[in-house]
């Protein structure tokens, strides 16, 4: 099985939605690379809206990822409400 990976910036804004992710992934594992927040999950990762929402109490763009993203790993499927990677269509 082959891990997908999502990686951000390591700082205060990339925080709730690192949280959010291994929340709604719980067999995320994640690493600290140098200035990174880095987080594999075996085939499929799911980053939801309405989580990060739950965790800061405010509304959310998901688009704000986007910002703090370094680099990621798997096929996008992408909407308002949650961003998903995944290896399989």
């Amino acid at each position: 099985m082959s891990n997908v990976f999502i990686a951000f910036q390591a700082n205060e804004e990339s925080r709730p939605v690192v949280e959010a992710i291994v929340a709604d992934n719980p067999t995320a594992v994640v690493t600290h690379p140098t200035g990174l927040t880095k987080i594999d999950v075996p085939q499929r990762l799911t980053i939801r809206r309405a989580t990060i929402e739950e965790i800061t109490g405010r509304p959310y763009d998901l688009q704000q990822i986007h910002v703090n993203l370094v680099t990621l790993s798997g096929h996008i499927d992408e909407d308002d409400d949650q961003l998903t990677l995944s290896w399989s269509h």
